[in-house]
């Protein structure tokens, strides 16, 4: 090997690691933005069991109800109140925060379990 192609096959590996540590800085970048969202999430997950708690605070998390009905309506209103205070509650985005308005799956779902309570 000459030592032009020497110098030209140090240059392609220079360019490598260059776009490979753009990529790497990428990566690092989209880790610490779900590292935050991690957290963020953590602490408004604790912050809505804290706020259940403080409505209800004699009902256990592994207590049935004893009456059925009663708890179909209860469900019923936890859902919508959940609704309300912007959380999917439709099977397909489950628990992710509303950024978007209304969501069709999640109102067919309200509407449907209010006319099977009736």
């Amino acid at each position: 090997m000459d030592k032009q192609a020497i110098l030209n096959r140090m240059t392609q590996l220079e360019d490598q690691i260059g776009e490979l540590y753009k990529e790497l800085g990428g990566l690092k970048q989209q880790i610490v933005h779900m590292l935050e969202e991690n957290t963020r999430l953590a602490l408004e997950n604790q912050a809505l069991r804290e706020q259940l708690e403080s409505v209800n605070p004699n009902r256990t998390s592994t207590s049935p109800d004893s009456s059925g009905e009663e708890a179909a309506g209860e469900g019923h209103d936890n859902l919508a109140r959940l609704y309300n205070e912007g959380f999917h509650i439709c099977n397909v985005h489950y628990g992710n925060m509303r950024t978007n308005g209304d969501c069709l799956f999640c109102l067919s779902f309200l509407s449907k379990t209010a006319q099977e309570e009736k």
